[in-house]
This record gives structure tokens, sequence and C-alpha cells, in this order.
């Protein structure tokens, strides 16, 4: 597939990959019910980093998990890539790529076996589709283990071949939850230089959570801060800093959400089986 950069905006076309309002989640019903997501709603524009933070718990993956299609919204709008994401999912998934938090790739397939699979998936051409799923699968250092199955690799191989799945098709707008979980530190960096080079030469909109405070101070155009289901600052780096009196981001991070531990939220998982069920 023929790397593609953004276009420009112009008349009646829209600045913003993904508008949200008062998107809210409830999971369960009566006295059990628990509402993940509590009313966010904030633009990321085209080309932008935009990192998505907060405690366990706080509603980061069940945003992402509406954001691209997987859950229905309990009350809310939100377009991806200018699309209504409810109303128009097969449209707005041919938009982005993702690298899920939970594991989703198919233990019972070869690594080149899965690559194939989210290509065709996704509409690649069939002759980009070797050469490409050859180039991401060098790039995460499992060209030589192509034909191996999943269940024979370990959980950084796994995390590996999950990024270059999600890189396969050059996305409009990549979502990354949790995407360097479990890595190595010169994998991590090997993978961000690439995440921003695609971010600088094909103008990707990239949305990012991460634990590590260092990548998303790194990385990241701006930054939303989300606890107990609410957004509760949002801005660059240097506003959020100068916000809480803080000299890094993790300080300002613990400023806004506190020094507690926090439990797993209570969304669901099984996201291979979401997953290539709405496929």
């Amino acid at each position: 597939m023929a790397k593609r950069k953004q276009e420009k905006t112009g008349p009646g076309k829209s600045d913003y990959a993904i508008e949200v309002s008062g998107l809210s989640k409830t999971f369960g019903t009566g006295e059990k019910a628990v509402k993940a997501v509590d009313g966010v709603s904030f633009t990321v524009r085209k080309g932008e980093v935009f990192a998505f933070l907060g405690p366990n718990g706080a509603g980061k993956s069940t945003t992402i998990k509406m954001l691209t299609t997987l859950l229905q919204p309990t009350a809310g709008q939100m377009r991806v890539g200018g699309l209504d994401a409810f109303l128009q999912q097969d449209e707005v998934r041919k938009r982005f790529g993702i690298v899920f938090q939970d594991p989703s790739v198919d233990d019972e397939l070869t690594a080149y076996e899965n690559m194939e699979f989210h290509g065709t998936l996704y509409g690649v051409q069939r002759a980009d589709l070797s050469g490409r799923i050859q180039e991401m699968l060098g790039f995460v250092g499992l060209w030589d283990r192509r034909d191996d199955l999943l269940k024979t690799f370990s959980g950084g191989m796994r995390r590996r071949l999950e990024i270059a799945r999600g890189l396969l098709h050059h996305p409009e707008i990549l979502f990354l939850d949790e995407p360097t979980l479990g890595l190595d530190p010169q994998t991590r960096n090997h993978i961000w230089q690439y995440i921003q080079k695609m971010n600088r030469e094909e103008g990707t909109t990239i949305f990012l959570t991460t634990h590590y405070m260092e990548e998303a101070e790194k990385m990241a155009d701006r930054i939303a801060v989300i606890d107990y289901g609410k957004i509760v600052a949002e801005g660059t780096l240097f506003e959020l800093k100068k916000k809480t009196k803080s000299k890094s981001l993790e300080g300002a991070f613990i400023a806004l959400t506190g020094h507690a531990i926090r439990a797993e939220g209570a969304e669901p998982g099984r996201v291979m089986r979401m997953w290539h069920g709405r496929r």
C-alpha cells in the first residue's frame, strides 16, 4: 500500500481526527451499575500526538474501545476520521489501526498468518501485502519466526507482533493502548522512533495511553488526564506542570489523581473475541 499523506483541511473539512462530546459508558444496572466513563469531551487534531492518561480503572481503555467501535456508548457522540463512530462503524474501522492493551493475536496462527489476516481485513493490496509483512516483521525482529505458531512466542514477542500488525496498513489514526507494556528499553525506543517517523512523514494521528510517563513527556503534543471516568485536566506538558506547580509529568499526574493505589477497572476483557466478532 502506498504511503499516504494526510489531506489538508479545506472548506467543509474538519481539523479534527477525533471529536468526542459527552461520552459515557455504564456497565450493569441498578445498584450494581458502574459508570466507567462519565460525560467526557475532547478533540484531537489531525496529525497530533494525544496522550490519554489515568490510573488503573480510570476509563482509558473503555474510551478507546468505544472510539474503535468495540463498545456501544451509553450516551454521547464521537466522530473518528470525520465519521460517526457509531453509525458508520465499517468506514471508521478502515481509518484506524490499534494496538490493544489486552492480547488480541491468534495463538493458533503463525506470525505471518496473523499479519496476512489483518492485512486482508484492512484491504491491503495483495501485490503489496507480502512485502509490507516482511518489512514490519523485520522491523520488530520477528521475520525469522514468521512461520512459528504464536503459542510458542513469549509475551514480549507477542507484543511486538501486535505493534507490527497495528502499523501494517498505514492507518490514518493509530490507537495505542499501553503499546510498550512489557518491552525492554531498546525495543521501546526502536518502536517509538518508528511511530514518530509515521507521525512526521505521513501525518498519522496518534492517540496513546501509557503508564510510562517519560513516553508521554517525549511523544505527546497534548495530554488529557482522566480519573474516575471524568477528564480532570487537559493541555500541553508545560500547561499541566504549571497548573499543578510540578516539575515533571509524573508529579502533575499524581497531583491531579492522588497517591492512592487503584484496583483494575470493571470493564470487560476478551478483546480478541470482540474484535474478530465485529469484523
